[in-house]
């Protein structure tokens, strides 16, 4: 009877502290916040890491990897890195956009080629952020034919 009085206890703060926090392993997608969300899909780009773009690319529903198949994901991933492939970037401007939205507009360079895309990024769920439009017509000049 005295080992129940010690367990008991001891099992309701693990119950609590589960309800608290994500599971061991399992990690968020999206970035904390609007810039980090573009740091982060640009070193995936750089790192062509496919499944780090698709934990940050997405809508207000959350990552795209959850939300189309995985063809068309991989499709659509390996013409954006073949675009945004860079030597190096920095972030020119932050601020907000329509409907919640934040823009972040950067400037990417490449060998002597330099492009200015404006980012448009969406919080979805648990408040994460998510690259929603790349601003890919500005990339052009880049994308790989």
């Amino acid at each position: 009877m005295k080992k129940w009085i010690v367990v008991l206890p001891l099992v309701a703060l693990v119950v609590a502290a589960c309800g608290r926090q994500p599971a061991p392993g399992v990690a968020l997608t999206g970035a904390a916040a609007p810039r980090l969300a573009v740091e982060q899909f640009l070193a995936a780009v750089k790192a062509q890491d496919l499944q780090a773009m698709s934990v940050v690319w997405g809508t207000d529903k959350g990552p795209a990897r959850d939300q189309l198949e995985r063809s068309e994901l991989e499709k659509r991933e390996i013409i954006m890195q073949g675009c945004y492939d860079h030597d190096g970037y920095r972030i020119l401007e932050e601020g907000p956009a329509p409907s919640g939205e934040r823009f972040v507009k950067v400037e990417i360079t490449r060998a002597r080629k330099s492009a200015t895309p404006t980012f448009s990024l969406v919080k979805g769920p648990s408040d994460r952020w998510y690259v929603r439009d790349a601003g890919i017509t500005a990339m052009k000049d880049f994308c790989k034919r």
